[in-house]
């Protein structure tokens, strides 16, 4: 069986997902919460269905998954204590403007 890192969802980001995804990326987003928990791919750094990965030009140190790539639906995450907690989901029309998000929630990050 794999091994698993824990997924802290303290701003109901899951749910928030659920409401607001298109139908056609629901699964996605369970396949890169999956990709996420696997340590194996934390293990190795290869993030193949998400493309984790830092986001630049920020003091905190943020990451973010994608859910669709083209799409452009991207979850936000920071580990904390060895865990992976989901900080917000961005919508696809709006992954470009990353930086304004983050400030806009900067009492979310850490």
């Amino acid at each position: 069986m794999a091994k698993t890192l824990t997924l802290v969802d303290e701003y109901g980001i899951i749910l928030q997902a659920l409401k607001i995804l298109p139908n056609e990326f629901k699964v996605s987003f369970l396949e890169s919460l999956a990709e996420l928990e696997d340590a194996e791919c934390h293990r190795t750094r290869k993030f193949p269905k998400t493309r984790l990965h830092k986001v630049k030009a920020i003091k905190q140190v943020i990451y973010r998954a994608d859910i669709d790539k083209i799409s452009g639906w991207r979850v936000h995450v920071q580990y904390v204590n060895g865990q992976i907690h989901l900080k917000d989901i961005i919508e696809g029309k709006k992954h470009d403007d990353v930086l304004d998000i983050i400030k806009f929630k900067k009492s979310r990050y850490q």
